[in-house]
């Protein structure tokens, strides 16, 4: 009996240290879903995103998917999601000057309290926001989703037809649309 309750007794104590855990954690972070990818670079153990999205870096390119539940703590001139799924937490840097708006406008753009709705995309959008690409065929608001939001100082207006992404921090990539807002053109 002794030894039954030892078992049952460290049980106890260690689901009301993981409930204290998970209090503390939601309750110092706000938990936020993904409005659209974000493409990172693995280099060296760390993470690293931009506003300019790398949309194909090399070596060590990751996206973490639409609708992934994340946290995230904002840092000057930057901030860090964490995936919620994995603990896995990626330096994000963003330029105010660059995006044409202050750090929580745009966070509000690739965020939001509850998961977004995928139900009214084509089958191209969807291929595309799983590969984390533009394929031509591809709506304006499905390359939004795959690639993120392009930075505003090369693409000032989502009204444009052509939309500018980095593949890096050294070459940028064109986006074309045609007058009906769909890719004839992507890299």
């Amino acid at each position: 009996m002794l030894k039954k309750m030892s078992v049952t007794g460290f049980g106890l104590i260690f689901s009301m240290m993981m409930m204290c855990f998970f209090v503390d954690y939601v309750a110092g972070e706000d938990i936020v879903y993904l409005k659209n990818n974000v493409h990172f670079q693995i280099h060296k153990g760390d993470n690293k995103a931009s506003y300019a999205n790398w949309t194909n870096p090399g070596k060590g390119h990751s996206i973490l998917s639409v609708n992934t539940p994340v946290t995230i703590k904002k840092k000057r001139k930057a901030f860090i999601i964490k995936n919620t799924l994995n603990n896995e937490k990626i330096y994000f840097e963003f330029h105010e000057t660059n995006m044409s708006m202050k750090l929580e406008q745009y966070l509000n753009l690739i965020t939001s309290s509850a998961k977004v709705s995928l139900a009214g995309f084509s089958e191209n959008d969807m291929k595309g926001i799983q590969d984390g690409k533009a394929y031509p065929g591809m709506t304006k608001n499905g390359v939004r989703v795959a690639l993120g939001y392009p930075a505003a100082h090369k693409t000032p207006s989502l009204d444009s037809n052509t939309w500018v992404y980095w593949t890096n921090r050294f070459r940028s990539v064109d986006v074309v649309f045609n007058d009906l807002g769909e890719v004839v053109s992507a890299p």
